[in-house]
């Protein structure tokens, strides 16, 4: 098994709708799109988000564009008027996400 940073195999966007998240991951290759596919989980970005994603964490697969699109439920602390938080609009998700290391 090796480490790879997901930022050497992707690019990533993010933003939202409310206290929604939403997080595309745009794989740099054919093979990279099929790790991601393989490493990265819902239950993975979940955990790695810890506290800031309290609900559910769903990932979709867009095949023709080698990407995958979390969707991040009550992930912003009621949104953008409401949150306290620094990022209230969830633009610093991506980078974050793009932190993650993935075991392959």
């Amino acid at each position: 098994m090796s480490i790879v940073k997901v930022i050497d195999i992707a690019s990533a966007r993010s933003g939202d709708k409310n206290n929604i998240c939403n997080i595309g991951v745009m794989a740099n290759s054919k093979a990279d799109y099929q790790l991601l596919k393989e490493h990265l989980t819902s239950e993975k970005v979940k955990a790695h988000f810890g506290e800031l994603i309290k609900g559910e964490v769903i990932r979709y697969e867009w095949e023709a564009l080698e990407s995958l699109n979390f969707v991040c439920y009550e992930a912003l602390d009621g949104g953008g008027a409401r949150s306290r938080r620094m990022d209230n609009l969830g633009k610093n998700f991506s980078s974050h996400l793009l932190r993650m290391e993935l075991d392959v």
